[in-house]
């Protein structure tokens, strides 16, 4: 058996993926770094309340095998642009930094699809540098989940986002060969997926797009 953490577990992604953790049979612990309670309640569950900008001074850090990384925020949440890089840069980093020194061997991360540190968006640069600085930590395996936007019901309305999803679904018929990527893709089919990956444990870095986790929640599925 395995034990997890999820983190961003009330996010649109993390909390399908806690669910799915908790309703698994790979995982008998499963802990949630959470910054209040959330409604949920399971014999498997332990949420554990976290301060991320004192995430390094936690005391007996919960060490697990897997680790599923589905932090963000929007810079109208966050407040300013460096709010924002804080959050989906440092936050992201330093859980990755203190889950690997507990023993973790496994880092499942939800990035963005065009993430790059190199890039002209914003988004997209910080996207990409979580990535490059997860990169360098000595995880067994660091699986980076790459999907465009994501469809699904919030607790909280994005309305930018949703304006970009319905532009999305209405010319995701066009969106062909390389521009597949930028399809919208459910939560839930980004959730399975990274169960799915975790439960391979594939060594090494890889990353997994739009088409990959389709495939692989669609196998997930037929596997039941």
């Amino acid at each position: 058996m395995r034990s997890a953490i999820v983190a961003g577990a009330s996010g649109l992604v993390g909390e399908r993926v806690l669910r799915r953790l908790l309703a698994g049979a790979v995982h008998d612990r499963v802990v949630a770094l959470v910054r209040g309670p959330i409604n949920i309640t399971h014999k498997k569950l332990e949420q554990r309340t976290v301060d991320y900008e004192r995430l390094g001074r936690m005391s007996a850090f919960p060490r697990a095998d897997d680790v599923f990384c589905c932090l963000g925020t929007t810079i109208r949440k966050a407040g300013s642009p460096e709010a924002f890089r804080r959050v989906d840069v440092e936050y992201v980093a330093k859980l990755a930094e203190v889950s690997v020194r507990a023993g973790s061997s496994q880092f499942l991360f939800v990035s963005s699809v065009g993430a790059n540190p190199k890039s002209g968006n914003f988004y997209l640069r910080c996207k990409g540098e979580a990535e490059q600085m997860i990169r360098f930590l000595p995880f067994k395996g660091f699986q980076i989940f790459r999907p465009s936007f994501l469809v699904g019901h919030r607790r909280e309305r994005r309305p930018g986002e949703a304006f970009g999803v319905l532009a999305a679904r209405l010319v995701s018929f066009a969106m062909l060969g390389p521009a597949r990527r930028y399809r919208p893709i459910r939560a839930d089919v980004v959730a399975k997926a990274m169960l799915a990956v975790a439960g391979d444990a594939p060594p090494g870095i890889h990353v997994y797009e739009a088409r990959a986790m389709q495939v692989l929640a669609d196998e997930a599925a037929r596997a039941i």
